[in-house]
């Protein structure tokens, strides 16, 4: 079912039985969860390796993330405007016309990515002061965040050439990819994190060599991991691909319509996107006075809670590639059909993933950190956020078929709404009297009502107006 497979089949004006759909459904989203589940794992001996280093290790990272998921959130919609283009051009059977988007993407794509990382590496020194947190972890957080954007070229090539392989509908490549990038990152943390060491393998003791860069060295092996990778996803879309192959020669020229369909796609998506990270950016500068504990127990409660949401952007994913490609072979049918399957299946999935961490995360935050104070409050905060699991899920599912049919504005007007009207304003008001406790209360109450707007546009089905 990968590459075009599916496409042909919607191309066929044929009915496709509900179990095929299913089967179609679950070939395309589970590479695509199994890479989620495989870079949350990763993530969390990560974040345990940091943990290590104590609670403002930790805090230095959490203060600056809600900054690098904006950031990222960016780079995601650049390649998005090009890649949704690809998964229509599919859907229509001409791959010509995704070749020449792809050879266009690189070069907007990487512009871009050069402007983010002049600008993340020139505020580096003040963003830690702006956002409110204690003067003892200014020097890591700004060392991370410097690391993070002197890198973001490679990082935005990663994000281009995995959503082209997906869009294309090759789901088991880049998620294999992803997999290895997170094991790499591991590998690299684990020499470059701690100093020179012996440890007990066997019963004999080995010196096993470490940079000791602390923090600098979280950074350094994540990015490190992005650099390995980025040559093979590359290889994957610009050589091995059937569809998206870069061999024979084409025109590199830049195309105005193109780019208005990039940008009328990205800049609604970098819109939303944006919003939701400008408000963790708020969030984080609401949460940094609370104290280092309140800063840590935070971080490691999103951390925690990853392991849930996560395989649902696995699944958006594939409902991307499905309803983009059914837009592009003219089947409304289809583009409605699968747009609800993917949203049942991720609701399904972290509905039961938010009931076992509800119990589980005790156990997950003692394996995150050896901080007492922070494992309590991270775990109390975290089960009032797992309730509105089912309703984060269809926000994300339901997000990722609108992307598909190119409907990236009203979606971003909504969550526009519902963080900056519902999120920051409880979150503010809550913590004055509850702390960290409040502004998680705010987060679920806001998921919760982002959930059902979401559920509402896919119903009112504006979005297959894209089909002609």
């Amino acid at each position: 079912m990968q590459n075009d497979g599916v496409a042909s089949l919607m191309r066929e004006k044929k009915e496709i039985a509900l179990q095929e759909k299913l089967s179609i459904v679950a070939k395309l989203s589970m590479p695509g969860i199994l890479a989620q589940i495989s870079e949350i794992l990763m993530q969390y001996i990560d974040a345990a390796m940091v943990g290590a280093l104590g609670a403002s290790a930790s805090a230095s990272i959490g203060l600056v993330a809600s900054s690098t998921w904006l950031i990222g959130s960016l780079m995601m919609a650049a390649a998005a405007g090009f890649s949704v283009q690809t998964a229509h051009a599919v859907g229509a059977g001409n791959y010509e016309k995704c070749r020449s988007l792809f050879r266009q993407s690189v070069i907007s794509v990487t512009l871009i990515a050069a402007v983010l990382s002049l600008f993340c590496t020139g505020i580096s020194g003040y963003l830690p002061k702006w956002l409110g947190a204690d003067p003892s972890i200014w020097k890591d957080a700004r060392d991370y965040f410097f690391i993070y954007g002197s890198f973001l070229i490679v990082r935005q090539l990663n994000i281009l050439a995995q959503n082209m392989l997906q869009c294309s509908g090759n789901m088991k490549t880049p998620s294999i990819l992803t997999s290895l990038m997170c094991l790499l990152d591991v590998v690299y943390n684990y020499f470059l994190i701690f100093e020179t060491r012996q440890i007990s393998l066997f019963g004999r003791l080995i010196t096993v060599p470490g940079a000791g860069l602390g923090v600098r060295g979280a950074a350094l092996g994540t990015a490190l991991s992005y650099t390995t990778v980025v040559f093979l996803m590359m290889y994957a879309a610009a050589v091995s691909s059937p569809i998206l192959s870069l061999k024979n020669r084409g025109s590199w020229k830049l195309q105005a319509d193109d780019l208005k369909r990039a940008a009328r796609i990205g800049i609604p998506m970098a819109g939303e996107q944006s919003a939701l990270c400008l408000a963790q950016i708020v969030s984080t500068g609401i949460v940094a006075p609370l104290g280092t504990i309140a800063i840590a127990a935070h971080s490691f409660a999103v951390t925690a809670e990853s392991i849930c949401y996560m395989p649902g952007y696995g699944i958006s994913a594939a409902s991307t590639t499905l309803v983009g490609q059914a837009i592009g072979a003219g089947r409304k049918d289809l583009a409605r059909s699968f747009a609800w399957l993917t949203t049942a299946a991720g609701v399904m999935i972290m509905t039961i993933a938010g009931i076992v961490m509800y119990f589980a995360c005790p156990y997950v935050f003692a394996f995150l950190t050896p901080d007492l104070a922070v494992q309590q409050l991270g775990v109390h905060v975290l089960r009032f956020e797992l309730l509105a699991e089912p309703l984060f899920a269809a926000s994300i599912v339901a997000t990722g078929a609108l992307r598909g049919a190119g409907d990236t504005l009203v979606p971003g007007i909504l969550n526009l709404i519902s963080i900056w009207g519902v999120r920051l304003p409880m979150a503010w008001y809550l913590s004055k009297t509850m702390g960290l406790t409040g502004c998680w209360i705010a987060m679920a109450s806001e998921i919760s009502v982002r959930g059902i707007l979401f559920l509402i546009r896919l119903k009112r089905e504006k979005w297959l107006d894209n089909i002609r």
